[in-house]
């Protein structure tokens, strides 16, 4: 709840602070009009701009750089092509968007490439870290060589700039003697940072520097060329307004950079040319990228099956489902923006006239209308598609249709129209991507969504006032309609747009909370029972242990069971029920997680649905492999199933025989079968477990039928069955036999059940998982899958791994993997003691398995 609140109010800081510079901007531009902007936008020399066009290149060729530096420092060399490609789209988002898009985007690229989560985390500090280490030494040394003159509007007499740049150059120089001197690692309360070798330090300086100097060169160039302005003065505010711009949080800076650069610039140069050489500079340095990006995965999104583009598949396949809905809900969000200030601005006289001639006057008011209804739609949109909501994907195509007719009609702004095909283009084939079946109502808005959306209405309704600051305002206005009120319009286009702002707000207000689940209103057993009934997976039978929580659907067809440990939720296996339900049970599972601060973790889960968990931002790790035998070939014929045969005669000339009983005739064993579960229990000195383990419960086992092997009438080893629906699947789930039995009763006990249900007509028998087998263990492979295969390898004394591999690889079963999701980073330690002490029931219990 804290981490929420501090969440909240440092996005509801950055949203007063982007009102601030607002305020400041439309105080500094008061002598200006819109016609003034455009004119300086008109006057830009043609190459300025294929100035700045080569240095934005030349920049983000840098901005590689740091990933470069950063995965040797992480130990984890990588082709240039994919880091190339990671950083790249990485920045092109995280520039405009900010920091953790950037970090989202190397979270999803890098561990498909087998970094682990940890060494992903150190790549995001270390770049981090290297950013501020070139923001401070490039203005460490600018603000000694030339200070700059703090404008009287800041009110900062007490700020010197000589003693900032001292301030700024001891930093690095302390960061780097540190770098050189201290090998330990560093640590801050339980966290503990190894500093990068003073090699990895210079570097990340030296490019994070370079970054510095060719970004602001892209805006210098821009600028119009002034004898007062020299490079180092305006490098000097270039470092100011970044700062500014990475405190405020605010997406790219957006209005702040604008306020600080008008600030310390309009002594020198009129604040019309100021702004519309940042104006240029945007488009050119911050959407320029991400059109690029966009374009590409939308090219890879229409043409990954052809022949040609097999090594552009390569490179995006891997990762596009994870990306292309965060990509599109971005543009969204810009399509909502460009529809948003076009009905803010007003419309080009010739283009009205010309118009006029073959439109009636109402078409192009009402176009003009709900073009801006049609951008906040887009907004509030772009949160849908990016959890991937079923219906937000056909509203915003539609909305986008729309959004192109009204910008012809209102006032034939092909411009806008024209990049509204080409957002369209690439929301066409990614239909795909878009898979939930639940409203936009029911979905959790974060704060920093809600925040970036004001701002983009804040930005419309200045934009709107600044450009018609010169009509006097009067209550006529409202009901004036000519082919020149372009006011009268932006007025009741506004009123409209935040009409339909509050209305959403009103609804997501009056939309219920989640309350934490209890065992009180969990769904009654029965009921269950019935959807497990209905399972073609025998894992489903968990659920009837009796230890779990259950998340079910609407339709109370499908459920997730759970159990809690610390911060840890785990839900074990995929969801229960039919297949279309198991996507939107899993995304309402993560938002009750998110909504009580807790860990989503999603435990021996199958690998059909592991592109939802990704989806979800999981990372995903390998548990084992689980062993599936087909029985319709299974049988004790032929020389491979000899030593199973030898068994077999071995145990029946000793007496054994076998039986099924029936679910019915349990209940009168179970003081018999309760006796064996105790002195098997007292024989391996250990304690009944739970969770993903099966228990000896009367309540569970009386609702299944039994495999028993007898001796002279006497039961000697027994085994519960699960039965799959329509005959999928057989497992033995809770398997006890006397201390006294003869060796190897329980492989006959396993054979005959098998022999049963293919005698019945089932397709698999499922014998469980084998932990860590299967784990590659090849350099390259992620850290996890190198030290799970090293502990399968050599961890006999804590766990016979490798021989229970051995042990079912006797029945020559079919090997499927199993995983675990997770949050990515630090977690890993503490989720997997919580599923610990879920299995073990207690610390203790996991103490002795270990020992």
């Amino acid at each position: 709840m804290k981490k929420k609140l501090l969440h909240s109010l440092g996005s509801l800081c950055g949203i007063l602070l982007f009102a601030v510079a607002l305020y400041v901007l439309y105080y500094e531009l008061k002598e200006y009009h819109y016609h003034d902007i455009v004119r300086q936008l008109k006057a830009i020399p043609v190459y300025y701009i294929l100035s700045a066009l080569l240095l934005t290149v030349l920049s983000y060729l840098v901005l590689i750089g740091y990933d470069s530096v950063a995965l040797r420092y992480v130990h984890h060399p990588l082709g240039y092509g994919k880091f190339a490609t990671a950083g790249f789209i990485g920045y092109a988002f995280g520039n405009s968007v900010g920091t953790p898009m950037h970090a989202a985007i190397r979270y999803r690229l890098y561990p498909a490439w087998g970094l682990s989560a940890i060494e992903v985390t150190k790549m995001v500090v270390f770049c981090g870290l290297s950013y501020w280490l070139g923001i401070f030494a490039t203005g460490g040394v600018v603000f000694l060589l030339e200070p700059l003159e703090i404008p009287a509007l800041m009110h900062l007499r007490f700020v010197s700039e000589p003693h900032l740049g001292i301030l700024f150059l001891v930093f690095v120089t302390g960061y780097l003697l540190c770098s050189a001197l201290r090998k330990r690692p560093l640590k801050i309360l339980k966290w503990a940072f190894s500093i990068p070798s003073l090699k990895f330090s210079l570097s990340a300086t030296v490019i994070a520097c370079l970054d510095v100097i060719l970004n602001g060169s892209v805006l210098y160039v821009l600028l119009p060329s002034v004898e007062k302005l020299s490079y180092p003065r305006f490098l000097g505010i270039f470092v100011l307004s970044q700062v500014a711009a990475l405190i405020s949080q605010v997406p790219g800076g957006l209005g702040i950079i604008e306020t600080v650069f008008i600030i310390f610039l309009s002594p020198t140069l009129p604040a019309s040319s100021i702004l519309g050489s940042l104006l240029v500079f945007r488009g050119i340095y911050y959407l320029l990228p991400i059109c690029i990006a966009t374009v590409l995965l939308s090219i890879h999104e229409l043409l990954q099956k052809k022949e040609v583009f097999r090594l552009f598949a390569r490179i995006f396949g891997q990762w596009t489902p994870e990306i292309v809905p965060t990509v599109l809900s971005i543009t969204s969000l810009v399509g909502g923006a460009i529809l948003l200030f076009s009905g803010a601005t007003p419309e080009v006289n010739i283009r009205m006239m010309w118009l006029r001639a073959l439109l009636p006057l109402p078409v192009m008011e009402i176009s003009h209308f709900l073009g801006s209804l049609v951008g906040v739609l887009l907004l509030f949109l772009s949160w849908g598609l990016r959890r991937r909501l079923n219906a937000a994907y056909p509203f915003t195509v539609a909305l986008l249709i729309a959004g192109i007719v009204f910008s012809l009609l209102k006032g034939f702004d092909y411009e806008e129209a024209v990049v509204l095909v080409i957002m369209l283009s690439a929301f066409l084939p990614s239909r795909r991507h878009f898979y939930r079946k639940t409203s936009l109502i029911n979905e959790p808005f974060t704060a920093r969504w809600v925040a970036t959306i004001v701002i983009v209405m804040l930005c419309s309704v200045w934009l709107g006032f600044f450009c018609h600051k010169h009509v006097a305002y009067s209550n006529e206005l409202w009901w004036h309609f000519s082919l020149s009120g372009d006011a009268p319009r932006f007025l009741r286009a506004t009123v409209g747009v935040v009409t339909v702002a509050l209305f959403f707000a009103v609804l997501k207000l009056l939309h219920p909370a989640f309350s934490k689940p209890s065992l009180s209103l969990m769904i009654d057993l029965e009921r269950v029972r019935t959807i497990v009934k209905n399972s073609r997976k025998t894992y489903a039978n968990f659920a009837l242990l009796g230890d779990k929580l259950f998340l079910v659907n609407e339709r109370r067809t499908a459920f997730i069971m759970y159990a809690i440990n610390g911060r840890s939720w785990v839900a074990l296996g995929d969801p229960v029920g039919p297949e279309d339900e198991m996507p939107e049970l899993i995304w309402k599972f993560r938002e009750i997680c998110d909504c009580h601060d807790g860990w989503t973790v999603f435990y021996e889960i199958e690998r059909r649905n592991l592109h939802i968990y990704i989806d979800l931002g999981l990372t995903l790790l390998k548990l084992g492999e689980e062993a599936r035998v087909p029985l319709a070939t299974f049988s004790l014929e032929g020389s491979t199933r000899k030593g199973l045969r030898h068994t077999c005669n071995r145990i029946e000339k000793e007496g054994y025989t076998f039986e099924l009983i029936p679910t019915a005739a349990i209940p009168s064993l179970l003081p018999e079968l309760k006796a064996i579960s105790d002195e098997w229990l007292l024989g391996k000195n250990i304690k009944e477990k739970g969770f993903s383990i099966g228990f000896f419960n009367i309540e569970y086992l009386k609702h299944h039928p039994a495999g028993i092997v007898r001796k002279n009438g006497k039961i000697i080893a027994f085994m519960n069955i699960w039965q799959g629906a329509e005959k999928e699947e057989l497992s033995g789930d809770l398997m006890r036999y006397l201390t006294g039995a003869a060796n190897g009763v329980m492989e006959y006990l396993f054979v005959q059940l098998m022999l049963w249900g293919k005698q019945e007509g089932y397709t698999w028998f499922n014998m469980g998982m084998a932990p860590l087998s299967g784990l590659e263990e090849y350099a390259l492979a992620p850290l996890w899958n190198r030290l799970g295969s090293l502990v399968f390898r050599h961890g006999e004394h804590f766990y016979n791994f490798q021989g229970l591999r051995r042990y079912k690889e006797k029945f020559d079963p079919e090997w499927e993997p199993k995983y675990l999701a997770l949050p990515g980073g630090l977690k890993l330690p503490r989720i997997l003691t919580n599923i610990a002490f879920l299995i073990s029931k207690s610390p203790k219990g996991v103490v002795a398995d270990v020992l």
